[in-house]
């Protein structure tokens, strides 16, 4: 079997990954705070997962995959009343759209995805006993961790609090011990989402929800945890710390896996720069399966630029694939493994980008009319999630800025048959040249006339 060499965050190295228990690899992964429809920049974190699950299924003989739900957020909060709607159907509705554009994608979906309104008895049994072991505290209706208790804090992105601290977001406020300290439990108004506790009528902060639902699903200790580079620090640095203080005798995660993130052009997503583009907007203009291929173009420790023109050239990747399979014929993958040289790719710590290239490799052989390449091929492509689709199929299909729909398409071949049967072979050229210039190929068999998008 392959090594899986996979880069843990904490370690600041790429080393091999050793499951707790070889039998049932367990995995959390942060998902949505569920308040606006997914963007591009979300799919990253996302796909990251699906592929590091694929392959981890491919290695090992149980695999568990926990994504929670943000369900509870004063982002949540504040976006329901400026659109003057239920918080429920806010959540509600944002969650639908989460899980319609990661179907859309091909994602593997979680084997649990639990929400955090749901596991809010599981946050209080860990305050609880925080404060009962020190290392938590009330101050006038929160309840905060204590950094200073734990010595060490901050290993996980590799500074010291103080620098931490000085170079983060930090709520000032005269209740806290010190600076650093984070919220456990906050006093929620009227207006705002609440549940009774001990500690008053309140809400969770957002890290004490991850680890409660992390220990409820998968225990004390578990092989990776994983999500964007952006959550390193302050998310996960606190997860880490109030898991390790409330279970002193587990690891919680074993392994830290964190993406890069996404620019778009060359720049940070940004509404007010107009490149902020959800998933559909990406789809009118692609199919699922290049911008697949076009995310995973870099490691995913590469930040990755987003451009329209890289999508175009996804698609003709898609396209040289998708025609050597075509070339050599259906392919039988029955029975067929993973190509080692592809699985190895992998197993280096996620590396796409050399996968990709084996699968190049695979399709050269392919044109070249080797049966066994193409199912090769097939089979590497299936595993990122690629090649899901009959060639016919992808050749047919595109978008509205693809030219003529299939509707227009049969139409004007039913039109130019006519022609032909009537000996009018100038109006059926004129047909063949105007689905050309709008890129549409026909081409003529025993069979009759079938057609692809250039």
């Amino acid at each position: 079997m392959s090594q899986f060499q996979l880069h843990d965050s904490q370690r600041r190295a790429t080393v091999p990954f050793e499951p707790l228990d070889p039998g049932h690899v367990r995995v959390y992964y942060c998902g949505p705070t569920v308040y606006d429809v997914p963007h591009i920049g979300n799919l990253r974190a996302m796909l990251t997962a699906d592929i590091l699950i694929r392959l981890l299924r491919q290695l090992y003989p149980r695999v568990t995959f926990v994504r929670n739900i943000t369900d509870v957020d004063d982002k949540i909060t504040a976006r329901a009343a400026a659109n003057g709607e239920d918080i429920g159907s806010l959540t509600a509705r944002t969650t639908a759209e989460f899980h319609a554009g990661l179907a859309a994608m091909n994602m593997v979906p979680p084997d649990i995805e639990p929400r955090a309104t749901h596991n809010i008895g599981e946050m209080q049994a860990m305050i609880a006993r925080l404060i009962k072991q020190g290392h938590a505290y009330e101050a006038e209706g929160h309840v905060l961790f204590a950094v200073a208790s734990f010595a060490s804090y901050g290993a996980l992105s590799g500074r010291d609090p103080d620098e931490l601290v000085a170079g983060a977001r930090v709520e000032v406020a005269p209740y806290k011990r010190d600076p650093g300290d984070f919220v456990l439990w906050k006093p929620s108004t009227p207006e705002q989402p609440g549940w009774v506790s001990p500690w008053g009528r309140g809400r969770p902060g957002w890290h004490i929800e991850c680890s409660a639902m992390a220990h409820r699903y998968l225990g004390e200790s578990f092989d990776i945890h994983g999500g964007g580079s952006d959550l390193l620090f302050p998310h996960h640095e606190n997860e880490r710390a109030q898991s390790l203080c409330c279970f002193p005798h587990g690891k919680f995660a074993n392994y830290w896996l964190h993406n890069a993130m996404l620019l778009v052009e060359g720049e940070k997503m940004s509404k007010s720069l107009g490149n902020f583009y959800t998933l559909s907007d990406v789809l009118d203009k692609g199919p699922v399966e290049a911008l697949r291929l076009l995310l995973m173009s870099a490691q995913y420790r590469s930040v990755l630029n987003f451009t329209w023109s890289g999508l175009d050239e996804a698609r003709k990747t898609m396209d040289r694939f998708y025609r050597a399979l075509e070339t050599a014929g259906p392919p039988d993958v029955s029975g067929r493994s993973v190509p080692q040289a592809f699985l190895d790719a992998l197993c280096d710590d996620l590396n796409t980008p050399k996968a990709i290239a084996e699968m190049h490799v695979l399709a050269t052989a392919a044109l070249a009319g080797d049966q066994d390449a193409a199912a090769d091929l097939k089979v590497a492509g299936e595993m990122l999630g690629l090649l899901t689709q009959e060639p016919a199929a992808w050749f047919r299909g595109g978008t509205a800025a693809d030219g003529p729909s299939e509707a227009e398409i049969e139409a004007l071949i039913a039109e130019r048959l006519a022609a032909r049967k009537a000996k009018d072979f100038v109006r059926a050229d004129e047909i063949r040249a105007q689905l050309t210039d709008r890129g549409v190929t026909l081409e003529d068999g025993a069979g009759g006339t079938t057609w692809r998008r250039a």
